[in-house]
């Protein structure tokens, strides 16, 4: 009861406040109309024409006319000399006395009643006379102040005895109602309201300075006799009371400060109730907030204040207090009514002056903070019954002032999605699954509509058209979420992907087309325990193990989680402006999923799950796997080249870092006969020299036929498994193959004209000398190291003639470059 009639009260202060301004205005309107007619009646006194002259006898000369000349305009009055700025010296010595003696004055008041009731001098009826005495002969100082002559002098005097008389005023007569109880709640209100009065006529008469103590001691003055003497609803009626007097005093001489600093000590005494008191009795200070954001809102404009953000500032500070108040209130109707009350406020406001948009938005975001906290808190109150009228808060006034601004598409969504999605996150049990799913569809809905409706905004990153459609999408996806189970997320994240990117491509809009890329990752995140899986597969395998089929998700999961993903990219990249700026990871996305799947297909058929397997069958699996990526590389290469590249490198590192890194057959026994390791190697050539540019192709083919001639070699001598030392059959087979590898290098090379295969030649033919030399005819002896030498002589000399008959043939320019 003392929150509903502090509410009445300060409210009806409030009104009486606004309707004597208007009034005011009004009167001032008039008489400036009446008086325009009679200034406008009174015609400007010019200057008397000049008699006109005789009329001139015949033959006579006509002397010209004389015009009577304008007065000179009056003299500009002297400018009034501007007012020395204050020193250090007279600031000190002369101002800061004044006013520290009137506090002194006003504490010496406070303290000696206070020392009476302590020794129990005085009678309660006593000291209150007293003290009103005192507070009668301050005023009547000041006034005395402002005639003598020796005090008129200096002004500041009188103000600061004005000041402390009205400081004293407040406090004896919230000493007489609160404290002794000597006048009833009626006749205490009537006198506070004619010491308000008294104030704001001394503080008109006197000066800002007159002001300020005015407020030091109206607010003080409860501390000083006991704020809880006579309970909480006095207190803050007279606390009301005090600054909706200091506001209208702030508004009627363009005081901005006084109406700020009231703000500021009005939310510092409700920050100390809350401390203060038990949260049972925090109903009437939360009411107290309503009234005092409100109040200030309405009165920082009027005092002077232009800046957008101290408009909005008092409210969002009255929401902020009553979200740390709604805890101690245990979400109740009472504390939920507070705040929709001020949210409501926000709003009409904004409607009212777009400049308090910032203020609704904020309202907004603080009440869904405050619907968060009691969804979670163990007492939710009438929580649920205040999340509806929540939604209707926010969503109607948005959706009616759609077209208004932009900040009002941001409202509208909020309250159409913000409550029932909390609600539904935070406490799925309070309804059945399809409820939640039919109120969310009908939010989707609503959500739609307000994109539909800003489908024609000029603005870039309108927050309606986007927001509308992703909130649309993230509203349907959690309706049809709740009917189906939880495996199949992936694929409703992706038709909700899909009709995002629809909309986009209806639209055209630059930014809603990225919105899919939101979806794709939504899908992506649905699909992250099978993607889990594989990256763990993965990490195994490139360190070099290869029984790894265990490690693979259940095929079943793989394409519940990988084909939506792949479907929703395929069906959105025809056209070429979906993904936006993120096109290119899009695709990369999808094409990553497309390997995976294709690579868990490829293990499946011998699902190599032993060692014993492995050894039989994994070099096999492995070639296959490389060459089907190369293969499909050079497909791609001309239709796809952004996907043929990535897959041509995808395959050149596996060769490269399994077959001769971590999974060299040489080293780890692996059967190479089913697919001989030479034709792996020189299959993978062919690839490189189709793929790769001149002259990196020859010189990677070059590269290729040599380990293909070591491989044929070394297979020939060691049969299927390859591992093991190096015998001397096998390294003469080395020698000969190379010498013959060497001999077909220059032959092509002086055929084709390929200086590399030339070089390549010539260089092989090199080593081999040095090995037959250094390290083959040292384990020869006799006629077999005679033969061997005899051999090796004529094929070098048989080969340096050929090769000098090529030279002496070409031209000398091609010679010089040879």
């Amino acid at each position: 009861m003392d929150g509903i009639l502090f509410l009445a009260v300060v409210a009806l202060g409030i009104v009486a406040m606004a309707q004597g301004q208007r009034l005011r205005a009004l009167t001032r309107r008039i008489e400036w109309l009446e008086s325009a007619p009679r200034a406008q009646s009174q015609p400007t006194r010019a200057a008397e024409p000049a008699p006109p002259p005789p009329r001139p006898a015949p033959a006579a000369i006509t002397p010209p006319v004389q015009r009577a000349e304008a007065p000179p305009p009056p003299p500009e009055p002297d400018p009034e000399p501007e007012p020395d700025r204050p020193s250090l010296e007279s600031l000190i010595g002369a101002r800061l006395p004044v006013w520290i003696g009137a506090v002194a004055l006003v504490v010496a008041g406070f303290f000696l009643v206070r020392y009476a009731v302590e020794i129990g001098l005085l009678t309660p009826a006593v000291r209150t006379i007293l003290a009103a005495l005192f507070a009668v002969i301050l005023v009547g100082a000041s006034e005395a102040a402002r005639r003598i002559p020796a005090l008129a002098e200096d002004h500041r005097i009188a103000q600061a005895l004005a000041g402390a008389g009205i400081a004293s005023s407040y406090a004896t007569l919230y000493i007489a109602a609160a404290l002794y109880n000597l006048i009833g709640p009626l006749p205490a209100f009537m006198l506070m309201i004619g010491v308000t009065a008294l104030g704001l006529f001394l503080a008109l008469r006197h000066g800002p300075p007159t002001a300020v103590l005015a407020l030091a001691g109206g607010f003080i003055a409860p501390l000083v006799a006991g704020y809880d003497a006579a309970g909480i609803g006095p207190l803050l009626v007279y606390l009301g009371l005090f600054t909706a007097a200091l506001f209208g005093l702030a508004i009627h001489r363009g005081w901005g400060w006084l109406a700020l600093a009231a703000t500021l000590v009005g939310f510092g005494w409700v920050n100390f109730l809350l401390v203060a008191l038990e949260p049972t009795r925090l109903t009437g200070p939360a009411a107290f907030v309503i009234a005092l954001a409100l109040a200030a809102t309405l009165a920082l404009p009027r005092a002077g204040y232009t800046s957008a953000w101290l408009r909005t500032a008092p409210l969002v500070a009255g929401l902020i207090q009553l979200l740390i108040f709604a805890p101690a209130l245990t979400f109740d109707a009472f504390a939920w009514s507070f705040y929709l009350i001020l949210a409501a406020a926000a709003l009409i406001l904004a409607w009212r002056d777009e400049r308090h948009l910032p203020g609704a938005l904020a309202a907004l975001g603080l009440s869904l903070v405050l619907l968060a906290a009691a969804l979670v808190a163990p007492d939710h109150g009438a929580t649920f019954i205040a999340a509806p009228v929540l939604a209707l808060v926010f969503a109607v006034p948005g959706l009616v002032l759609l077209d208004r601004a932009r900040s009002w598409a941001i409202i509208a969504l909020g309250g159409i999605a913000g409550p029932v999605l909390l609600a539904n996150v935070l406490e799925p049990s309070r309804l059945a699954d399809w409820h939640w799913a039919a109120l969310e569809l009908f939010a989707a809905a609503l959500a739609f509509v307000v994109s539909w409706r800003r489908r024609a905004a000029t603005d870039t990153h309108d927050p309606g058209l986007i927001g509308g459609a992703l909130t649309a999408a993230i509203l349907f996806a959690t309706a049809v979420g709740q009917l189906v189970a939880i495996e199949w997320i992936g694929a409703i994240f992706g038709i909700a992907t899909l009709g995002l990117g629809l909309w986009a491509r209806h639209t055209g809009d630059r930014a809603l087309l990225m919105l899919p890329a939101l979806g794709i990752a939504a899908v992506l995140i649905a699909a992250i325990e099978p993607i889990l899986d594989y990256a763990l597969l993965l990490a195994q395998s490139l360190s070099g193990e290869g029984v790894t089929a265990p490690l693979l998700p259940a095929l079943a999961e793989a394409f519940r989680a990988l084909v939506p993903l792949i479907a929703t990219i395929a069906l959105l990249a025809p056209d070429s402006r979906q993904f936006g700026r993120l096109r290119n990871t899009a695709l990369g996305i999808g094409t990553a999923a497309v390997l995976l799947l294709l690579y868990h297909l490829a293990k499946l058929p011998l699902a190599i799950a032993s060692d014993a397997r492995f050894e039989s069958l994994g070099f096999i699996e492995r070639a296959a796997i490389t060459h089907a990526l190369f293969a499909a590389a050079f497909l791609l290469r001309s239709r796809l080249p952004a996907i043929a590249l990535p897959l041509f490198g995808l395959a050149l590192g596996r060769l490269i870092w399994f077959d001769l890194i971590v999974l060299n057959p040489l080293f780890v026994a692996q059967q190479v006969s089913l697919f001989p390791l030479a034709l792996h190697i020189a299959l993978a050539g062919f690839w490189l020299y189709r793929f790769l540019p001149q002259p990196i192709a020859t010189r990677a083919a070059i590269a290729a036929a040599l380990l293909t001639t070591l491989a044929a070699v070394r297979q020939a001598a060691h049969g299927g498994i390859i591992t093991g030392s190096i015998g001397t059959g096998e390294n003469y087979g080395y020698s000969i193959a190379l010498l013959l590898l060497a001999l077909a290098g220059l032959t092509l090379g002086i055929r084709s004209g390929s200086r590399d295969l030339r070089l390549a030649g010539l260089g092989l033919l090199t080593f081999v000398t040095l090995k037959v030399f250094l390290i083959d005819a040292a384990a020869l002896d006799g006629l077999l190291r005679i033969l061997s030498f005899l051999g090796l002589g004529i094929a070098l000399i048989g080969i340096g003639w050929v090769y000098r008959r090529f030279l002496a043939a070409r031209p000398k320019a091609s010679v010089a470059n040879t």
